[in-house]
């Protein structure tokens, strides 16, 4: 009850939409089944499909909690509800799951990310390690000893590090693509640098933006850890926070975040000034059902896990002139 109150008066204070200064975003379309965008099957295969149901190679979306893409387009998302890693290629309309390595399979993978190599790297918060696929999807190794509650993850291919929220750990770490553990960042509190249930993380222009999520709070760090800036407070209007989860840059360093409870994705300037919103509550395209993940691609599209309406929301951000 005091979930749809609280959105109720964010409604009210949003009545009137801002105006974006940098660009817009627009709604492109939703990924809602694995079977939409595999190719159609022949007649014969379809009639066994229609006697004996589909295949069980092709899970479909359950609870998406992230996603990412790698260099060639393919689209990964991570689903803790199936347990496993969609992998769309639309050009190819092939899809693939990966379930774990042998013996080992996932029990909550919560994140994943890909390097230069598109080698996938997958975080499972119950399991607390990092596992490692090569791009076919062939298990490699596993990273983290030592983890308690690896969530939010974001990869920097060019320097070759790993910037890993451990929520139960209150702590960022970094990692080498070795595996090695090159810093901790930050411990338990509600100081500059500290963090109370961090839960993801990324990186722009230099400066690392944690999720600080029982803190309600965006923090930007350097690379190293030392404390740069924060924004966002617990609250009901616009541009407070309230249950922040997914962070997400796009080319113009604009920063997104995605708010469970508000149900809407808020897109703030590097210093942490509100520039517009997107989303609302609800099923039909472009409202969310407790969406988590975002992530944004090179050409500023927009993918949301939209993880109650069993899906991934598409949108495209466009930058105005300069």
């Amino acid at each position: 009850m005091i979930r749809y109150f609280l959105i109720f008066l964010l409604a009210a204070a949003q009545a009137v939409a801002l105006t974006p200064e940098r660009g817009r975003v627009d709604y492109v379309r939703t990924i809602p089944s694995v079977r939409e965008f595999t190719k159609p099957k022949k007649f014969f295969a379809k009639l066994i499909n229609w006697v004996a149901g589909p295949p069980e190679d092709k899970p479909e979306i359950i609870r998406p909690y992230s996603t990412t893409h790698d260099s060639t387009g393919r689209l990964l998302i991570a689903d803790p509800g199936q347990r496993g890693i969609h992998i769309f290629d639309f050009e190819k309309q092939k899809y693939q799951f990966i379930k774990g390595s042998r013996g080992r399979d996932f029990i909550s993978p919560m994140d994943v990310a890909c390097d230069d190599k598109d080698n996938i790297y997958v975080t499972d918060s119950v399991r607390a390690l990092i596992y490692v696929f090569d791009v076919r999807g062939k298990f490699q190794r596993t990273i983290g000893s030592g983890l308690q509650r690896p969530t939010g993850m974001f990869l920097d291919a060019g320097a070759r590090r790993i910037y890993l929220t451990d929520t139960l750990r209150h702590q960022v770490l970094v990692f080498g693509l070795d595996g090695a553990l090159i810093r901790t960042i930050g411990k338990r509190g509600t100081e500059p640098g500290e963090f109370n249930f961090p839960t993801a993380v990324t990186l722009s222009a230099g400066k690392l933006y944690v999720v600080d999520a029982m803190n309600f709070r965006i923090q930007a760090l350097t690379t190293d850890g030392k404390f740069v800036s924060a924004f966002g407070q617990l609250g009901i209007r616009s541009g407070t926070l309230n249950r922040p989860k997914g962070i997400a840059a796009d080319s113009n360093g604009n920063i997104y975040v995605v708010d469970a409870l508000f149900e809407t994705v808020q897109v703030f300037d590097p210093s942490g000034r509100l520039l517009y919103y997107f989303g609302s509550g609800g099923r039909q395209a472009g409202q969310f059902n407790l969406p988590s993940g975002i992530s944004i691609d090179a050409r500023n599209t927009i993918y949301v896990a939209d993880s109650l309406n069993h899906r991934v929301q598409v949108f495209l951000y466009r930058s105005w002139p300069q």
